[in-house]
């Protein structure tokens, strides 16, 4: 069997645990491939894991400091890898000992250089693979050129990551991969209708995994301008689920669902003519998968900052820089029997590659060699390894 662990997280957001998921998908399909997720913040223990799950929190209520957060680790780097290599590296030394995998695959920038950095002083010379599930803004957390490989969702990523100093050689762009679950209409050819306006337009609001956003002026814009129907998906942002309920179901009887956090969001995306959304890669990605037009509405400071004008200039959607425009917005997408929005729909489905994940997972794979992997035998014996390491070294 070929061991592969991918390093992924939880709680910073959706988009790493989806993206993990859509690659092991294509990883089953290899009978002789044995798959492990882990949460790279598991590994640093309970102060990890909290550190993890202060993500939605930040993102939704302190978007400030979230961008402060990101310049800090963008420009200071070096302290964010001694310090989370400091506290992964027993947890991680030991899952290595334990799961003895023949290809590392990181999908969280946090992580990358902490993990080659113990790999390299431990001599654990595995294939290490990163995938960079940022479209455009990269952080530089993402550029160790000591990685086997580095992915890129597109050529934007790929240029900054050869900013950075990356060989060009090191880098493949693979598009960006989605749950087979959001592609299965094209595999089956069922593409969706072209929307006309003797019908209602479903409109479907959501803003990640977290729910951030002003989703209540939105759907009230909507609703009182437009013959439309609105789903609103709030994510774990409760409070936020709970105000919508008391306002808007009653305002709107029967014209809006408000929904928590859900696991079944491509149903919702292939029944909507369009969505409403902030810039994560990752929710604008699965709505072109499914061929919904984007209206983007903001867009966290930092990685995503740039996502915006990525969707319009590829015409997967349309950039709402301010509330106040998005009546005028929709209207010019309705006008001459949708003739607009379904041009970004055409536009989606020539863009979209859904074999992304299938291609990522056979190329990741071909890595993988026949090396017998030398691991610490006694985790509790690390010191001694280390001063050995050490020796060798200055030798």
């Amino acid at each position: 069997m070929k061991n592969v662990l991918i390093i992924s997280s939880n709680y910073t957001g959706h988009g790493h645990k989806s993206i993990s998921e859509a690659l092991q998908e294509q990883f089953n399909l290899h009978k002789d491939v044995n798959i492990n997720i882990i949460d790279g913040f598991d590994l640093g223990g309970n102060m990890g894991i909290r550190v993890g799950k202060s993500y939605g929190l930040v993102t939704r209520n302190a978007k400030e400091l979230w961008n402060l957060a990101w310049k800090i680790s963008s420009k200071n780097h070096s302290v964010i890898h001694e310090f989370v290599e400091l506290s992964i590296k027993h947890n991680f030394l030991k899952l290595l000992r334990r799961l003895k995998p023949d290809l590392i695959l990181c999908v969280h920038p946090v992580f990358n250089t902490p993990a080659l950095n113990i790999l390299k002083k431990y001599r654990i010379n595995i294939p290490f693979v990163t995938f960079v599930a940022d479209l455009i803004s990269i952080s530089p957390l993402w550029a160790d050129k000591r990685a086997s490989c580095i992915i890129c969702p597109t050529e934007e990523a790929k240029e900054k990551c050869m900013g950075f100093g990356v060989s060009e050689d090191s880098i493949k762009v693979m598009g960006f991969p989605v749950r087979s679950r959001f592609t299965q209409h094209i595999s089956k050819k069922e593409q969706k209708q072209d929307y006309s306006l003797d019908k209602p337009l479903q409109c479907l609001i959501m803003s990640g995994g977290e729910g951030s956003g002003d989703m209540g002026l939105i759907s009230k814009i909507l609703l009182d301008n437009f013959n439309c129907n609105v789903c609103i998906i709030a994510g774990r942002n409760k409070s936020l689920k709970e105000k919508l309920e008391k306002t808007l179901s009653q305002q709107y009887p029967d014209r809006v669902n408000i929904l928590g956090y859900v696991t079944n969001i491509e149903e919702y995306m292939l029944t909507s003519d369009i969505a409403f959304t902030r810039g994560s890669p990752n929710v604008m990605m699965e709505a072109v998968a499914c061929s919904v037009p984007l209206i983007i509405t903001g867009a966290l400071p930092g990685q995503e900052q740039e996502n915006p004008d990525f969707a319009q200039r590829n015409n997967l959607g349309i950039v709402c820089k301010d509330t106040s425009s998005l009546s005028d917005i929709v209207s010019e997408l309705l006008a001459n029997n949708a003739k607009a929005l379904n041009i970004i729909k055409q536009s989606q489905q020539r863009y979209f590659d859904h074999k992304s994940a299938e291609k990522i997972a056979q190329y990741t794979l071909s890595l993988i060699n026949k090396n017998m992997y030398v691991y610490p035998s006694e985790i509790g014996r690390r010191r001694k390894f280390s001063r050995l390491a050490l020796k060798a070294k200055i030798r």
